[in-house]
């Protein structure tokens, strides 16, 4: 049995499609502030994710245009505008997660 206490939900969703959902250990993102990383049980916040890509369990990398990123209780959720790439990115990642 794994060490829930270290895991939060992460939630990528775009107008279109879930893009990502799993348990994580931590989320990297780029933001008009600034860049910050999300762990386990943060501050609540809600911010402007910009172009680039969310940094996943620092192996992960999922691009994205834009978005918005909500953490609250130990969920983050990040509504994101995709690029063309985002999806095929995606698939490979869940790909490897379940392997």
């Amino acid at each position: 049995m794994k060490n829930t206490s270290n895991f939060f939900r992460c939630i990528i969703l775009s107008p279109k499609n879930l893009v990502f959902e799993s348990e994580v250990t931590s989320v990297f993102i780029s933001s008009d502030k600034g860049e910050f990383e999300l762990l386990s049980y943060h501050y609540p916040l809600v911010g402007i994710a910009i172009t680039g890509e969310i940094v996943i369990d620092q192996v992960y990398r999922i691009p994205i245009r834009f978005g918005i990123v909500r953490f609250y209780a130990n969920e983050c959720t990040l509504l994101v505008e995709e690029t063309p790439e985002t999806m095929m990115v995606a698939k490979e990642i869940a790909q490897e997660i379940k392997a």
